[in-house]
């Protein structure tokens, strides 16, 4: 061994050629087992990802849509303000951002910081720099449709930006609001469909307009919009906030543990929302996976698991093997998170949070509250107690409609069953549009609360009720109600179908 050692101290030019063939068969070992280590590397030294070049990676689009108005629902508009400057921060260029925002928070009156949007008790404003794509009444289900579509003559008003993809891109898409099974919410008349949003996406599909997409959805029951219909083979992933039968929550509310800012007399966020986001904002998306996102988002909307007071369960449908990509695909990369961790299940600590549908009846108790003028503090409880009571002239007339249905022992049953796991809400699309038109006629507009009622009417369907019948039963148990005054007709509000 000393020989060895002397001879190759005597002949540095030796030791120079044994390096380098100790360096290729190094290489050659490496690119059979395809795990070669380019040199010697310190322990808390990590493997860095394989990058997409940008020729895999095609463009990025996204479509961001708060289906609500009035300040009372701040929280959508935030959420969807918040995943604006995300985006933007990631490097997705504005022409490939399309939002979808009622836009009468900033500006509002009962707006503490005019001009200001917040989406967490110490945020930024997150409304600067936001386009105006589709803004008032041009918020539409059939604008949303021409938009993935890239359908520019569809459109009805609006910026006129679509997404106009290629085979290559690919496509993220985010929204919030309230739902209900089957159905989300739309600040203009009608609302989202199931059936007629996977209809567009299997147009989108067919074609051939895109690689793969993203869907993450925040709202009640959002699961019902997929949940038996949506395929595996449309190269799309989704998660919702939660599954067929429950309530997503809202976040950052009045005299919660981590309240707004005193002034702030709404909630800031929605809880999956919000988990999402801050995720994407403390991590390395290069190095994160959409599954990872995934089980943090999961585990923290659970909020400790506490389903019945304030967590949900997040779901997941469509292609699951979109899971193993990183989030930059979809989501870009801020260069300020390059040395940001890929990805840690940390949020276990309990938020509070209140279910969607109340969070309109806290803002106004809230409003209610804290006014000093005694003709508002009238005004508001006035505006308090009709909404409670058309609360309870929509539950008391779904209750009573079952009942001449299908008698006193059965109606709630019927109305209330949910079908096997993996089954549609309904078999026939077009009669669950039917019957809400029908009790809409008689009983007044559903609202964001009525929503919940949309699986009473689909098992109406199922059960091949005529349309004839449940106008016969609607009239009987509406026609003669006192607490169904005329400002609750669609005609005022508009059709859910």
């Amino acid at each position: 061994m000393g020989k060895q050692a002397s001879v190759l101290h005597n002949h540095p030019s030796l030791l120079f050629l044994l390096l380098l063939l100790f360096e290729a068969a190094t290489v050659g070992r490496g690119a059979r087992l395809n795990h070669w280590e380019s040199g010697i590397r310190l322990p808390s030294e990590k493997d860095e990802p394989r990058e997409v070049d940008d020729e895999e990676v095609g463009t990025r689009w996204a479509v961001l849509v708060a289906g609500s108005s009035g300040f009372g629902n701040y929280r959508h508009q935030a959420d969807v303000c918040h995943a604006y400057q995300l985006l933007r921060k990631g490097g997705l260029k504005e022409d490939n951002i399309i939002v979808f925002m009622y836009d009468d928070i900033a500006t509002n009156e009962l707006n503490p910081r005019p001009g200001i949007i917040i989406n967490h008790p110490q945020g930024d404003d997150v409304y600067a720099g936001v386009p105006k794509d589709y803004t008032g009444e041009h918020v539409t289900a059939a604008n949303l449709y021409a938009v993935l579509l890239g359908n520019t003559g569809a459109l009805s008003g609006g910026s006129g930006k679509v997404v106009d993809s290629k085979p290559n891109d690919r496509i993220f898409i985010y929204y919030s609001d309230h739902g209900g099974p089957g159905v989300l919410g739309m600040p203009n008349m009608p609302m989202l469909y199931a059936k007629d949003f996977l209809d567009v996406l299997k147009k989108k599909h067919a074609a051939g307009s895109y690689r793969e997409m993203v869907i993450y959805v925040e709202a009640c029951e959002s699961g019902s919009i997929f949940e038996g219909i949506m395929p595996t083979d449309l190269n799309i992933y989704v998660t919702t906030a939660s599954n067929a039968q429950e309530s997503s929550w809202g976040s950052y509310c009045p005299g919660m543990d981590l309240p707004p800012p005193p002034e702030f007399i709404t909630c800031l966020g929605d809880l999956y929302s919000v988990a999402w986001m801050e995720d994407s904002e403390t991590h390395n998306l290069k190095r994160e996976t959409v599954e990872q996102q995934y089980e943090t988002v999961r585990e923290r909307t659970s909020n400790s698991n506490a389903y019945a007071i304030g967590g949900s369960h997040v779901m997941e449908y469509g292609n699951t093997s979109i899971k193993a990509e990183k989030l930059y695909l979809y989501q870009g990369f801020d260069p300020a998170t390059v040395n940001f961790p890929p990805n840690e299940l940390s949020h276990d600590t309990h938020m509070e949070a209140i279910n969607q549908r109340d969070a309109d009846v806290l803002f106004l108790w809230h409003m209610y509250k804290n006014s000093e003028d005694g003709s508002k503090k009238k005004e508001i409880l006035t505006q308090i107690t009709e909404t409670m009571r058309h609360r309870i002239h929509l539950d008391g007339s779904i209750d009573l409609i079952g009942t001449l249905l299908y008698g006193p022992a059965k109606g709630s049953v019927v109305l209330d069953a949910i079908r096997e796991l993996g089954s549609p809400l309904v078999d026939d699309w077009q009669c669950l549009k039917s019957m809400v038109r029908v009790f809409e006629t008689h009983c007044g507009s559903l609202t964001q609360y009525g929503m919940k009622h949309m699986r009473a009417f689909a098992n109406i369907c199922n059960s091949g009720v005529s349309q004839s019948s449940m106008e016969e039963a609607c009239v009987a148990a509406c026609s003669s109600d006192h607490h169904h005054p005329r400002k609750w007709h669609p005609s005022n509000h508009g059709y859910s179908a």
